[in-house]
């Protein structure tokens, strides 16, 4: 006797199953309806529809209505009309209108009700009022070096200790997907004229056809509302883009637009998600965007969605297609002209920036760039400075000030300068070694100066040179500007200094091994006879002390020898 199992309905692979059995039992033992309704526990109805089909039917969702809110759809329904004419940022939210309801009509209905209502209902009131087609994406091929899109996105950075809001340049490549990210302290014309040059330079070529914008105020002074795609450009960027020989194509305005360059608006949340989060910790922008440097060649590894390629093999392809670079670099900074004041200092962006001293009171051009801040006396480049990333602030240079510091020493010790310069490691231990040792034999003035005489050394050495000319300096006690000199002078005949030695022991050998002995020494330590000496290589002074025996006749008054005039008169 055959045995037959039962199936349990429990899904859509169970409902399966049960119209194979009955289908099977059907064909084989060529049962009634009744019959196999019986041996599956079923209704005869469902053994009609297995009979007639091997695929169950789908079963529809019910429908679930909301019978409180049924009153009040005309209500929501005018509110998303008015939406239709109001300003983007002044329409209506699912809250905002569960909140009228409630307030204006005492309504009794739960937000969640409200909500699916409005997300229903809001794109097809727009469609039905002919404000929008029904929403439909068209595939698009871009052929290799033809196009690029570029956009903005927001970062936060932990700069030097600090929580700061910084903005990442992107510059997509359309064909291959290859990107290139810049993080700067501004997101002004001069960082998206930046952007530009680093990522014309790291592709090696401009694309041919277009790039792809939004209207950035960098680019677009003003949009011309119904002429289509006509704009009215900066004439700065309008020089930019005709030196590099490409054409910027705007995208529609605000959201109806971002569609039109969708991939750099991917490639800024993608990048930003893998590589800076959780939020950088940095010293500068500098070494931040050294490090996206690497990030970026181990994404070129990457393969994008239903491409069978990396990034990096389609890069390869498109690059020889993109075209050359011009031979004339672009400055992308913005120029100033401000006049120095009597600090030495120039107002740029509400940041006080340092110049030499002998230019106080002229006019000097500046050149106001995303992470720089270059200032120039004619076409003589006389200051570079980082650019400060706050709104107010100075940032000063100690060389600017030795000549004014040679007159006035007393104004090193407090001045704005020394600060910064000892907080960025410019002003060593070891020229404050040399500055107490100075001083306490020198006086306060005197050994100042001294020191100023040794910075002015930076201007024409290394500064491991210069310091390892210090160090030497003071081994051998001598605290003045002219023993650092030469032996600074010494050190660089000698090739430097190894690092896990010290300088003055690296120039005694050096001399060692020419055959002389001669060093700037100490004259306390050669008269001394003390282990000193020998520790300094000095040889044994042999020369008998001095004598004073001549004078002490002329005070016993042995010699009573006197002068005569020339008249012979005593």
């Amino acid at each position: 006797m055959a045995t037959h199992s039962m199936v349990v309905v429990s899904g859509t692979g169970s409902r399966v199953e049960l119209f194979a059995a009955i289908r099977r039992d059907a064909r084989v033992e060529d049962l009634s309806i009744r019959e196999l309704a019986r041996r599956h526990q079923v209704h005869r109805r469902t053994v009609r529809q297995a009979l007639t089909s091997a695929e169950p039917p789908r079963r529809k969702p019910p429908a679930r209505d909301a019978p409180r809110l049924g009153p009040f759809t005309a209500v929501v329904d005018a509110m998303l009309v008015a939406d239709l004419d109001a300003p983007r940022k002044q329409r209506h939210t699912a809250r905002r209108i569960h909140d009228r309801l409630v307030d204006e009509h005492r309504a009794e209905l739960s937000y969640s009700t409200v909500r699916d209502y409005v997300r229903r209902r809001r794109p097809e009131i727009a469609v039905e009022r002919g404000r929008v087609a029904a929403v439909g994406m068209v595939p698009q091929e871009h052929a290799p070096g033809a196009e690029a899109e570029v956009d903005f996105g927001e970062v936060w950075v932990v700069l030097d200790g600090v929580k700061t809001k910084c903005h990442m340049f992107v510059y997509r490549l359309s064909h291959s997907g290859a990107a290139v990210h810049r993080v700067y302290p501004t997101c002004g014309q001069e960082a998206f004229l930046q952007g530009h040059v680093e990522a014309f330079e790291t592709f090696g070529g401009v694309p041919t056809r277009h790039i792809r914008y939004d209207n950035l105020t960098s680019a677009v002074s003003q949009v011309l509302f119904g002429s289509g795609r006509r704009r009215t450009e900066n004439p700065r960027w309008v020089l930019f883009h005709s030196h590099y020989g490409f054409d910027p194509f705007y995208c529609q305005p605000g959201i109806d637009g971002a569609h039109e360059k969708g991939g750099v608006e991917g490639e800024v949340g993608r990048f930003r998600r893998k590589w800076l989060t959780p939020m950088p910790d940095v010293a500068t922008l500098d070494e931040l965007n050294e490090r996206i440097v690497g990030w970026e060649a181990r994404d070129l590894h990457r393969r994008i969605d239903g491409r069978l390629r990396t990034v990096g093999q389609d890069l390869e392809t498109e690059r020889p297609l993109l075209r050359p670079l011009t031979a004339d670099a672009f400055d992308p900074g913005l120029v100033l002209t401000p006049r120095v004041d009597r600090s030495a200092l120039v107002t740029v962006r509400m940041v006080k920036y340092s110049v030499p001293a002998r230019l106080i009171g002229r006019r000097v051009r500046v050149s106001l760039q995303a992470s720089r801040v270059r200032i120039f006396d004619g076409r003589t480049l006389v200051a570079d400075h980082p650019r400060r990333i706050a709104r107010t602030g100075s940032v000063v240079d100690l060389d600017h000030y030795l000549e004014v510091l040679a007159i006035k020493p007393g104004a090193l010790p407090g001045s704005t300068a020394l600060a910064q310069a000892r907080a960025c490691g410019a002003f060593t231990t070891a020229h404050e070694d040399f500055w107490i040792a100075s001083r306490r034999v020198n006086g306060d003035a005197d050994g100042t100066r001294q020191l100023i005489d040794v910075l002015l050394l930076h201007r024409s050495h290394a500064a491991e040179d210069v310091i390892a000319g210090i160090r030497a300096a003071l081994t051998v006690g001598a605290v003045t500007a002219d023993v650092v000199a030469v032996e600074t002078r010494r050190h660089v005949a000698a090739g430097g200094a190894s690092p896990d030695r010290h300088p003055a022991d690296h120039v005694l050998d050096s001399e060692q091994r020419a055959g002389r002995s001669e060093r700037v020494v100490s004259l306390t330590m050669r008269r001394l006879l003390d282990p000193a000496a020998v520790i300094a290589g000095l040889p044994p002074d042999t020369r008998p002390l001095p004598s004073v025996a001549a004078y002490d006749q002329l005070l016993t008054g042995t010699d009573h020898t006197t002068p005569t005039d020339p008249g012979g008169s005593p």
